[in-house]
C-alpha cells in the first residue's frame, strides 16, 4: 500500500533589508511603508499561504563600528505590523518573532492575546532568545545570558505566558444585559507565577483568544534548541534545505517528541527558501548567477570576509586575492551581533580552506563570497520548482517552506501565479482555506482539545 501525499505547508517571509534582496533592483520597493506589507501579505493570502512571518532584530548590527547598507534600518515594530494586516486579510496566519531574552511574559501575553482577538484567530510567536552582550547594551538588565540560561529563561518564560494566557477558561463573559452581571467568575484571569526567572502574580486581563494561544515557533539548531522544540513549539524553523541533511534534521527532532508524550505531527519542520523562476531551467539559471552578483557586491564580499578575518579589509580589493594575513582569533570581534560570527567556529581553519578553494578555482574575494554563501534553494522552471519541492516534502526532508523572494514586495507574485496552481493540480496544496485560524491551516489541535483528538477541524 502506497504512502498518502503529504499536503505541503507554505509561507512567506518578508525580509526586510539584508543580503537575501536586492534593494537596488528597480523593481524593489519600500521596506517600511504599509503598502508594502499589504501587497505581500494580500498576495500570500490570495495563494493561500499558512502565514506570512516576520523577523526582528533589537539592535542594528555593526561592522567596525558602522552601519551598512545590508542591515534592517527602520522597520517597524512587529506587532505594529501584524495588527494593521490584520484588517486587511482575512485567513492568512500573522507570525511575529518576539524575544524571550528582554521582554517580559505579561507583556507578551497580553500583545499576542490582542493580535489573536483582533485577526480571528491567526496568531503566532517565533520565540527566540539573544545571544550578545551588544544587543543587551539596549535594555536595562544589560549583558547577556549564557547559552544553558537562555534556554532555561525561554523555556520558563513561554510556559509562565501559557499560564497567562491560560488563566481565562473562555466560559467567564455571561454579559447579561437583564441581570447586569458581566463574569461569572471575579477571580477570572487570576495568577500566581513562582521561578527561578519569574516572580508575578495578579489577574491577567484579556479573555481567552480564539486560538487560546499563539502557534508557537522556534528557531535553533543547537542540541538545546531542538529540545525546546520538541517540548513546546508547533513548528521549527530548518535552515536545511538540501535533501540528506534536511532529511537527517528532520528524522533526529521528529524522533524527540516522543519523549514528551508528543506524535510526530505535532511539530512541523519549515526550512527557509528563496527561489529563482524563468520560462525555462536555464533562463532560471541565468536569472539566479544575475541576482547572486547583485546580492553580493564588492563591498558586501569584504564585509563578508571580515566576518572570517576580524579585521578591517576596506583596503583590498574584491576582485583580487584573499589577504595572506591570518584572521584575528581575539575575543574582541569587528562585525558585533551578526549571527555570521558564530557559524566560523575555527576562523584559521576556514581562511585555510577558502584559500585553497580561491586557488584551485582562480576565485577572487568576491567570486568567493558568491560560491560559499547562501544560494538560492529552487532554481528553475514553474514546473521544475513545483517539483522539487513536492519531491523534498514527499521524502520527509520538510514538511513545508517559508519562501524568501528577492524582490519585495513583488517577488512573491510569480510563485503564487506560477507555481502554486501546478501543486494544487498534483493534489498536495489546499485550493482554499478549510477553517477560520492558524491552527487550521497547520493542522494543529486547540490547546483546549482533549488530548485523544489532536488534529484541528473545520
Amino acid at each position: 500500500m502506497s504512502k498518502p501525499l503529504k499536503q505541503i505547508h507554505l509561507a512567506a517571509h518578508f525580509p526586510g533589508v539584508n543580503n537575501t534582496t536586492v534593494w537596488s533592483d528597480p523593481e524593489a520597493g519600500s521596506h517600511i511603508e504599509f503598502s508594502s506589507f499589504v501587497h505581500f501579505a494580500q498576495t500570500a493570502e490570495r495563494a493561500k499561504f499558512d502565514f506570512l512571518f516576520l523577523a526582528e532584530g533589537l539592535r542594528l548590527r555593526e561592522q567596525g563600528g558602522q552601519i551598512y547598507d545590508l542591515d534592517v534600518v527602520g522597520r517597524p515594530d512587529t506587532f505594529t505590523i501584524l495588527a494593521a494586516l490584520a484588517a486587511v486579510t482575512d485567513r492568512l496566519g500573522l507570525t511575529g518573532t518576539i524575544n524571550s531574552t528582554f521582554n517580559e511574559p505579561y507583556e507578551v501575553a497580553r500583545q499576542f492575546a490582542g493580535l489573536d482577538h483582533l485577526s480571528g484567530g491567526r496568531s503566532a510567536w517565533n520565540v527566540v532568545t539573544s545571544w550578545d552582550a551588544f544587543t543587551g547594551e539596549n535594555f536595562r538588565r544589560g549583558g547577556f545570558l549564557p547559552q544553558d540560561e537562555r534556554y532555561s529563561r525561554a523555556k520558563e518564560f513561554l510556559a509562565t505566558t501559557n499560564e497567562l494566557l491560560d488563566s481565562w477558561h473562555g466560559d467567564e463573559i455571561v454579559a447579561d444585559q437583564a441581570t447586569g452581571a458581566f463574569l461569572s467568575d471575579a477571580k477570572a484571569g487570576s495568577f500566581v507565577h513562582q521561578g527561578q526567572h519569574f516572580d508575578i502574580h495578579g489577574q491577567f486581563n484579556v479573555p481567552r483568544s480564539p486560538q487560546g494561544r499563539p502557534v508557537i515557533f522556534q528557531a535553533g539548531d543547537s542540541d538545546e534548541g531542538r529540545e525546546f522544540a520538541a517540548s513546546s513549539a508547533d513548528a521549527i524553523f530548518s535552515r536545511y534545505a538540501t535533501l540528506e541533511p534536511g532529511q537527517a534534521f528532520y528524522k533526529d527532532v521528529k524522533h524527540r517528541l516522543a519523549k514528551y508524550g508528543r506524535r510526530p505531527d505535532e511539530l512541523l519542520i519549515l526550512p527557509a527558501a528563496s527561489f529563482i523562476l524563468g520560462d525555462t531551467d536555464a533562463q532560471a539559471q541565468e536569472l539566479a548567477n544575475e541576482v547572486r552578483r547583485q546580492q553580493v557586491s564588492g563591498a558586501t564580499a569584504i564585509k563578508h570576509l571580515e566576518f572570517v578575518w576580524n579585521r578591517d579589509l576596506s583596503s583590498y580589493d574584491p576582485e583580487g586575492p584573499l589577504p595572506d594575513v591570518d584572521p584575528d582569533v581575539s575575543d574582541h570581534h569587528i562585525a558585533k551581533g551578526r549571527a555570521q560570527v558564530r557559524m566560523y567556529r575555527d576562523p584559521l581553519a576556514t581562511a585555510r580552506e577558502w584559500r585553497e578553494l580561491a586557488a584551485a578555482n582562480n576565485w577572487s574575494i568576491r567570486d568567493l563570497v558568491i560560491e560559499t554563501g547562501n544560494r538560492q534553494n529552487f532554481i528553475g522552471s514553474p514546473a521544475t520548482v513545483a517539483k522539487t519541492i513536492n519531491d523534498f516534502v514527499q521524502a520527509d526532508a520538510s514538511d513545508g517552506f517559508i519562501l524568501v523572494p528577492h524582490i519585495t514586495p513583488g517577488g512573491l507574485d510569480v510563485f503564487a501565479d506560477e507555481v502554486v496552481p501546478l501543486l494544487q493540480e498534483q493534489g498536495v496544496f489546499r485550493t482554499d482555506y478549510e477553517g477560520p485560524t492558524l491552527r487550521h491551516h497547520l493542522g494543529l489541535a486547540h490547546p483546549d482539545e482533549p488530548r485523544g483528538d489532536q488534529r484541528a477541524t473545520s
